[in-house]
C-alpha cells in the first residue's frame, strides 16, 4: 500500500501514471482515503488501530495529499474518471466548497466525506476538553514549550480552546505527534463524529 500511495502521491504532482493502475489491482485497492494533512491521517491510522482494523489489508488507501487545494487533482486520478476507486475522507469547514466542486464535477460520490468544524485538532481538543489536553501535552514532555507559548503576548486574550489548536501547528511534526496522541487517548464514546463517521464509513460493506 505504502508504494501505490507513493506512486499516486507522484501523479498528482504532474508524474506519470506509473504501476498505480497495477497496484490498485493487485493489492486490491477499493477505497482511497483523502485527507489534507498527515496529521489526519495519523489521527485516523490510530483510531483504526483502536478498533483493531488494519486498513490496508481491508483495501484502504489512507492518502496524505499535501494540502486541501490538491483535491481536485487527486479526485480526477482516482475517482470515475481515473481508477474508479470509491473516495472517502476528511475536510476541514472552510475548504469544503473545494471538495464539493471536486467531487461534483468529476461524478464522484460525495458522501463518505466528513466536515470538521474548522478542523481535526479543534474535534479533538473539544472532545478531550482543553485540561486533558493540556495534561497529556505535560505527558509527552511538551510542558515547557506549552508554557513558553502560553506567555507570549499574541496569546493573551484567546480561549484554551484556540491557544492549545495553535500550539499544536507551531513545530514540525506536533500536530502528526499528538494526532495520535489525542485519537488515543479518546473515551470510546467521545470520538469526534466526523472521525467516527469516516471510519464508519471504510467498513468492507460500507
Amino acid at each position: 500500500m505504502a508504494d501505490f500511495r507513493g506512486t499516486v502521491t507522484a501523479w498528482a504532482a504532474g508524474g506519470d501514471a506509473g504501476s498505480a493502475g497495477e497496484l490498485a489491482v493487485r493489492l486490491p485497492v477499493r477505497v482511497a482515503v483523502l485527507l489534507e494533512g498527515p496529521s489526519d491521517a495519523a489521527a485516523v491510522d490510530a483510531l483504526a488501530e483502536r478498533r483493531g482494523r488494519d486498513l490496508a489489508a481491508e483495501g484502504v488507501c489512507v492518502l496524505p495529499m499535501g494540502g486541501a487545494m490538491s483535491v481536485g487533482r487527486f479526485v480526477r486520478l482516482l475517482g470515475p474518471q481515473g481508477l474508479g476507486l470509491r473516495l472517502a475522507g476528511l475536510c476541514d469547514e472552510r475548504e469544503h466548497p473545494y471538495y464539493a466542486r471536486a467531487l461534483a464535477a468529476s461524478g464522484a460520490d460525495g458522501r463518505d466525506f466528513f466536515v470538521c468544524t474548522a478542523d481535526l485538532e479543534d474535534e479533538l481538543i473539544r472532545a478531550l476538553g482543553t485540561d486533558r489536553v493540556a495534561e497529556l501535552i505535560r505527558a509527552e514532555g511538551d510542558e515547557r514549550a506549552l508554557q513558553t507559548f502560553l506567555n507570549q503576548p499574541a496569546q493573551q486574550g484567546r480561549t484554551a480552546q484556540a491557544q492549545l489548536r495553535r500550539f499544536l501547528g507551531t513545530k514540525k511534526g506536533r500536530k502528526i505527534h499528538y494526532g495520535r496522541v489525542l485519537v488515543s487517548a479518546l473515551p470510546q464514546d467521545a470520538v469526534p463524529a466526523p472521525l467516527d463517521g469516516l471510519l464508519g464509513s471504510l467498513l468492507m460493506d460500507g
